[in-house]
């Protein structure tokens, strides 16, 4: 679709529009997926399109990567094509899969869309998005005089823990004959290696905003240009390794 864009406009410089309807003769395949995410697909490309001609600084759309793209999918609740249950769920062209559920939704939520999503590792995630949670009126300006206030200075932190194990297994794949069984294998463990440092990072933020929300009514957080800073004083690694930008999204 993208690539028929971009002939499009450098015939007529006008922005086609096509959907994942006009290609499904073409390639049959495509009528076996949920007919949703196809959709889900085409507004995201046109998003991303329109965005670029909004703002070029945005960048122009790119083609998937089969190496490096995420491998997700977004899927919408449509007339009950979605079931949930304590310990499985069933979504559009699959049958009922056993899950392990993080938590209950609120009552009186409405199911939207599901993405489903596959970790390096080969571990499956669905991402329930629910609609219905009502947000406090916050325009009449609260009052501060009696409130606990909390400033949050930038600092290093600790994820440091796994990293002579990750080298150790980066090295043992060096020495591995690429596409070799041996070379898959030794690539699971970096893999999971990866994820097990990743999961321990968004654990560790999560529970830290989680206390900060509970015990203040206010928390004023330091400004800081994360690029630029780790850039310069050698903390290139620290930086990117604490995910400071993420914690300030889960505060």
């Amino acid at each position: 679709m993208l690539n028929d864009k971009i002939r499009e406009y450098e015939k007529t410089k006008k922005m086609l529009k096509n959907t994942p309807a006009m290609y499904k003769k073409e390639y049959p395949f495509l009528k076996e997926v949920d007919s949703l995410a196809l959709a889900n697909v085409q507004l995201h490309l046109e998003k991303a399109y329109k965005n670029f001609f909004r703002d070029p600084k945005i960048g122009f759309p790119r083609f998937k990567s089969k190496h490096h793209s995420k491998n997700s999918y977004t899927t919408n609740m449509v007339n009950g094509n979605i079931l949930v249950e304590s310990k499985r769920i069933r979504l559009p062209k699959l049958k009922w899969i056993a899950m392990k559920k993080h938590r209950e939704p609120a009552e009186g939520l409405c199911l939207k869309s599901v993405t489903v999503s596959m970790e390096p590792s080969g571990k499956y995630f669905a991402s329930l998005l629910y609609e219905g949670y009502s947000c406090e009126n916050q325009a009449a300006g609260p009052d501060y005089s009696t409130a606990k206030i909390l400033g949050i200075d930038y600092a290093m932190q600790f994820f440091r823990k796994n990293e002579k194990r990750l080298a150790s297994e980066q090295r043992k794949l060096s020495r591995c004959v690429r596409g070799s069984h041996n070379y898959e294998l030794q690539k699971k463990k970096v893999v999971r290696c990866h994820e097990k440092i990743r999961n321990q990072r968004r654990d560790h933020l999560h529970k830290l905003s989680r206390k900060i929300a509970d015990g203040y009514d206010a928390a004023a957080v330091e400004d800081i240009d994360m690029k630029a800073m780790g850039q310069c004083l050698h903390f290139g690694k620290s930086v990117q390794d604490n995910g400071y930008g993420m914690f300030r999204e889960m505060l």
